[in-house]
């Protein structure tokens, strides 16, 4: 569920009592514990939500249908503080323009990718060629425990395409599937806009109950509330999409965690989606990624499919390539079918194939280098933010910190969320807060790290700023 107008924005955040954001990772005492922000007379935090994203919502267009006046409140609420970013960009010839650390991507290894193929393309017809390179390359990548077959893959342009070609094929208009929240907010307008399929938030919350559990765990039990929820308010939920790396947490699923979603969902006869796409992005050594495609046994096969992309692991968001394995066959069809409207051309096509055969090169040159500036641009962050004494959550996967700005909001609501969201915008860096992945605590921001080294210090020069000199708001107590 994506930025909504609300009635009323004094969401509760915690319930009170000790919260720590302590790291994921005990290697890398990735936060700092102390006390919840919560008062008295809180509301204890909603366990789920159901989205409707037509709610408050009203034409102002006369030219516009419902449907493209929604279609583009979206757009405008969605991209304000980039129209803002891309007017006053930071550049050399700029260097008091605005730092973006507000969007997932990955700059650091452009230098290694700067060598288009130069080579004719000789047919559009190679998706065939192309998906059998999808299929080597997801077996060998994902560690699948048989080689996964190119009749299962399905290739259009990007994950954007292939969750609204799911959310259509998959439900009925109204329909809905759970999602675990925080989450990539953009994948509201992913499943909504052409296939009118809602979300239910499966509302995760920061506080740590108990030495086997870490800030924003996802459990079954959980996924089981939000189900019986949604149930009970007569929406018909009919999937659960899982994010692994997770975003904006940062989070790795364990095999035995995704065994125990996977099965909940088979109860349940939910499809399970599960976006990838972070997949080879995680660049701690000891933290262990498992794709779900390499289980040894998947509970319900015919109802789990995976998507991958170029778009993070490669840093080519703007190359528009994206798969889906997946072994229903009905719905392989019926997501190719779609191809006319989010297909590849043929010389984007012939690239795909050649990067992804390229396995020496992946593996000797790119990923090594790649995970290498990734992890010295994290320990970089991470290291201002503990000198400023500000919890997060991060677990070495992905391009973005989770960071806790709570104390630094003179009232726990979103509107003070984005104050503070504005306040970093005017001082020329671009953050993403916690609203915008529907994150029920505000005062939580996702800042990327993935970017060059000088670009990177400047932006935390200015995050410093701004925090050091607004006037911070004691855990409990009077403000001040």
């Amino acid at each position: 569920m994506f930025i909504l107008p609300q009635k009323d924005s004094g969401t509760p955040t915690t319930s009170p009592g000790s919260v720590s954001t302590q790291g994921l990772h005990s290697n890398h005492g990735d936060g700092l514990e102390r006390e919840g922000s919560g008062k008295p007379d809180q509301k204890p935090l909603k366990l789920y939500g159901v989205g409707d994203p037509t709610a408050m919502f009203s034409s102002d267009s006369p030219y516009l249908s419902s449907r493209g006046s929604i279609i583009k409140w979206f757009w405008d609420s969605a991209e304000e503080g980039y129209r803002t970013y891309h007017m006053d960009e930071y550049e050399d010839e700029n260097p008091s323009g605005i730092i973006n650390l507000g969007t997932s991507e990955n700059k650091l290894c452009f230098d290694l990718l700067s060598s288009p193929s130069d080579k004719h393309c000789p047919s559009v017809c190679l998706i065939s060629s192309l998906r059998e390179e999808v299929a080597r390359f997801l077996s060998f990548y994902c560690r699948s425990p048989a080689p996964l077959k190119p009749e299962n893959v399905v290739v259009l342009n990007g994950c954007a395409s292939l969750f609204s070609a799911l959310a259509t094929v998959l439900c009925e208009v109204g329909e809905a599937f759970l999602i675990p929240a925080p989450y990539y907010g953009a994948i509201t307008q992913h499943v909504y806009l052409y296939g009118n399929v809602r979300l239910v938030c499966v509302y995760l919350d920061s506080e740590v109950t108990g030495l086997e559990t870490r800030p924003f765990q996802l459990t079954v039990e959980k996924l089981e509330m939000a189900l019986e929820g949604a149930n009970s308010e007569g929406v018909k939920v009919k999937g659960l999409i899982l994010i692994n790396p997770q975003n904006p947490l940062g989070d790795v699923y364990s095999p035995g965690e995704l065994q125990e979603y996977l099965k909940f969902a088979k109860r349940h006869e939910l499809h399970v989606m599960v976006d990838e796409v972070y997949m080879l992005s995680v660049f701690e050594e000891s933290v262990g990624y498992h794709s779900v495609l390499s289980l040894e046994r998947l509970p319900d096969p015919q109802r789990t499919h995976v998507m991958w992309a170029t778009s993070k692991d490669f840093g080519m968001s703007g190359l528009r390539f994206g798969t889906l394995y997946t072994e229903n066959q009905d719905v392989a069809t019926a997501v190719s079918s779609l191809c006319r409207y989010h297909g590849l051309s043929g010389l984007v096509q012939y690239q795909m194939a050649q990067l992804l055969r390229d396995r020496d090169w992946i593996n000797q040159v790119y990923l090594p280098e790649n995970h290498a500036r990734l992890k010295a641009a994290h320990t970089y962050v991470s290291e201002e933010l503990r000198a400023l004494g500000i919890p997060f959550v991060s677990r070495g996967a992905g391009f973005f910190i989770w960071v806790d700005l709570r104390k630094y909001l003179p009232a726990a609501t979103f509107e003070e969320e984005k104050l503070l969201w504005r306040r970093f915008l005017d001082n020329k860096v671009l953050l993403s807060f916690g609203q915008a992945f529907e994150c029920k605590e505000p005062g939580w921001f996702r800042l990327v790290f993935s970017d060059k080294t000088h670009r990177l210090r400047l932006g935390m020069q200015r995050v410093r700023r701004v925090l050091e000199g607004k006037s911070q708001v004691e855990p409990r107590g009077p403000h001040r």
